[in-house]
């Protein structure tokens, strides 16, 4: 792609904002066709990919640093639900016609920051023009202890449900952002809320702890409820959740006080990027101190049951909630 209205072309632009981002020997300086990785003795490699399009994970006049960390950061919260470490990723690339040499500036700072944050290089990737706004995918690379992956599946009856951080903050930030929330009811808190649907936090500190306790784990993406049924599904059990012990920010708080359509947005919106892992109650107190000590809080929800079917959310006294419907869904 040759030089296009003083803009560098495709290989002008991987030189001169991509290729700092790839310090790692095995990516040849984004030079080459093909990668290569070489991971520890004695452990195994973990990939994943989540895919990232403007107008549907992120709006179009996000900021590009943000686009960025969001689109690297979702990646590394599947890798950390699997008790992995990063080691490093690729990147697909799908710029719209319009693309300016500010915003590619601002997206590869972004990625350069969180490469720092983080520990990871930038090994690869390709990039395209995009007829129909811009579009990411992230391969992120991991490993873990040959055996050590946590599996979706593997919940037991008995278990209980664990979940970090707080639930629900990214679906109202985005509530608050389509107008269907009102930001003088969210009040001081809804720079907190709108950041969490901005900035995911990959909870990378929970990684060991998540292989040594865990008999199931994943992040959650599309929505609590829903994401937990997939682990249910996998394991061939039920589940119970009770509403009262979901752990809130003192934003989603406020809101859920004053708005009861807020409830069902923190069951099944998604975009938490939190870990649900599922463990033996006398496992969990070990869990617990493990996860203060990265600084990450931990809280029971609910029980992993016998049987088959979705979870069943109830509320303080017992009686199931109707939540309409689980879980996020692209189709």
């Amino acid at each position: 792609m040759a030089e296009q209205g003083g803009r560098p072309g495709e290989f002008g632009m991987i030189a001169r904002y991509l290729r700092p981002l790839a310090d790692e020997p095995g990516a040849f300086g984004l030079t080459d066709d093909a990668a290569l990785l070489r991971p520890e003795p004695g452990f195994d490699l973990v990939l994943t990919k989540d895919m990232v399009a403007a107008g549907v994970h992120f709006f179009p006049d996000d900021p590009p640093a943000s686009i960025a960390r969001k689109a690297l950061r979702v990646n590394l919260s599947d890798l950390a639900a699997k008790g992995a470490t990063p080691i490093g990723y690729l990147l697909g690339l799908a710029l719209p016609a319009d693309w300016t040499e500010d915003w590619m500036a601002g997206f590869s700072a972004g990625l350069a920051e969180d490469q720092q944050r983080y520990g990871i290089p930038l090994l690869g990737g390709d990039t395209v023009k995009s007829p129909d706004g811009l579009m990411l995918s992230v391969t992120a690379l991991g490993q873990v202890p040959a055996g050590g992956i946590v599996r979706r599946a593997g919940a037991k009856a008995g278990d209980v449900i664990v979940v970090s951080g707080t639930i629900g903050d990214a679906a109202l930030g985005l509530r608050l952002r389509l107008g269907t929330l009102g930001m003088d009811a969210a009040g001081e808190g809804a720079a907190h809320l709108l950041d969490r649907y901005l900035h995911p936090q990959p909870r990378l500190g929970l990684a060991e702890a998540v292989r040594q306790f865990a008999h199931a784990s994943l992040d959650i993406s599309d929505g609590l409820i829903g994401d937990l049924a997939h682990v249910t599904e996998t394991s061939g059990v039920s589940a119970i959740v009770e509403a009262a012990r979901i752990p809130l920010s003192d934003a989603a708080r406020a809101l859920a006080a004053v708005d009861p359509t807020v409830l069902a947005s923190v069951l099944t919106g998604g975009d938490d990027y939190e870990i649900l892992t599922t463990m033996p109650e006398a496992r969990f107190a070990d869990y617990a101190k493990a996860a203060a000590q990265a600084g990450i809080p931990v809280t029971v929800i609910g029980r992993i049951v016998e049987g088959q079917g979705a979870p069943v959310v109830v509320d303080a006294n017992g009686k199931p909630i109707s939540l309409g419907r689980a879980s996020h869904d692209h189709f």
